[in-house]
């Protein structure tokens, strides 16, 4: 057990306003946010009063939420009540133990408490360790020291390539719509399109069942999912009543969200049934023929985006009506805007397609770190 090689000190933040962030005290660290990659942060805060304290080389670890994240001290700390410092004899590789900690995620992951997922003293404590002569425990040291910078240098490589290939397409979309090319006119979208809105229902006419009801966010998750499950619905009888009434979403309406997350947009299918919420989504409805995720890709675009934070400013984020009817998008007829659209997604297509391989691999070196630790610890290493 961990207790019998090492001193768990649990962390204790100091009671009253022993705080402040100009250097001036001890530094002080609460829990996880202040863990760097393997070694803490630099401090952003002090005391002036210490409690329990952290030398130089012990292992913290994070006890709440999350449980178990491990790193070594840097300079003597004081440490509050998110953290506990475990300071080893001298029969324990500092090295050693760090990577044995890092092998007990999992099972310290587990660990509940009453409030939050967290682990206590005891439970530090009395967490198995395997422990070998020094010689045997540097020797692992110095073959987990090699495998784990070589996986760190792949998934480097790994993460560099997919901003890469997310960065291409941005390249491609931004360069789209920027350009200056005979034939694209700049339109109002007030002019191609008829845009409105929904009718109001309050949210007293809700029903349990029925007719989906969407906001914004499963405007959001249709753009991304191209499926959701709403958590309100309208009756039947009331959406028929407004069907009569008022224009329903047909196919080939764009939906964009309109408050919050700005322009994210949907494209009404076939069979579609739902209602949405007005002033959270704005419909539009084309008076000319045009390709409606040449449109929803404009919107991912600076074109339109630079417009809307020119609206929004800083603090506001909020797409109204009239304002929409205003956006200024320059775009070709009809037959261009389906070609322009087919590169779009070819390119897109090429794109998640290589996001989706770089995943893989970045989640195939994870499963080789917890592996080679596996091994390690059960002696097949």
């Amino acid at each position: 057990m961990i207790g019998s090689y090492c001193e768990v000190i649990a962390g204790q933040s100091p009671e009253g306003k022993y705080y402040n962030a100009d250097g001036n005290g001890m530094a002080f660290y609460q829990g996880k946010k202040d863990f760097g990659d393997k070694f803490i942060e630099a401090p952003t805060t002090w005391t002036t009063k210490s409690t329990k304290i952290a030398r130089k080389g012990d292992i913290l670890m994070s006890v709440r939420a999350p449980v178990g994240p491990v790193n070594f001290s840097t300079e003597e700390i004081c440490i509050g009540r998110g953290l506990a410092a475990i300071r080893r004899n001298d029969q324990l590789d500092a090295e050693f133990l760090y990577y044995q900690l890092l092998h007990l995620q999992r099972e310290i992951a587990g660990k509940e408490g009453a409030v939050f997922a967290s682990i206590n003293k005891s439970e530090i404590a009395a967490l198995p360790i395997v422990i070998g002569p020094l010689p045997e425990q540097h020797r692992i040291v110095a073959i987990l020291d090699e495998a784990f910078d070589g996986i760190a240098t792949a998934k480097a490589n790994a993460e560099r390539n997919l901003q890469n290939a997310r960065a291409l397409f941005e390249s491609h979309l931004q360069a789209v719509f920027s350009q200056r090319s005979e034939g694209w006119e700049a339109r109002r979208l007030g002019e191609v399109f008829c845009i409105g809105s929904s009718k109001r229902i309050l949210e007293a006419e809700w029903t349990a069942t029925g007719v989906p009801f969407y906001g914004g966010k499963e405007i959001v998750k249709l753009a991304k999912f191209g499926t959701v499950i709403s958590n309100a619905y309208i009756s039947e009888e009331k959406y028929q009543d407004y069907a009569s009434k008022y224009d329903m979403p047909q196919q080939g309406d764009i939906l964009i969200t309109a408050r919050g997350t700005i322009g994210v947009g949907y494209v009404v299918k076939e069979g579609d049934k739902f209602y949405y919420k007005d002033g959270n989504i704005i419909s539009m409805r084309e008076k000319t023929p045009t390709n409606p995720h040449f449109i929803l890709y404009a919107f991912r675009s600076n074109a339109i985006a630079d417009q809307l934070e020119e609206l929004n400013g800083a603090t506001v984020r909020h797409l109204p009506i009239e304002k929409a009817k205003e956006l200024v998008l320059r775009m070709p007829g009809f037959v261009e805007q389906n070609t322009v659209v087919e590169k779009i997604r070819e390119i897109e297509s090429e794109t998640q397609r290589l996001e989706s391989l770089y995943q893989q691999k970045l989640a195939a070196l994870d499963e080789l770190k917890k592996s080679l630790l596996h091994q390690a610890f059960s002696g097949n290493l």
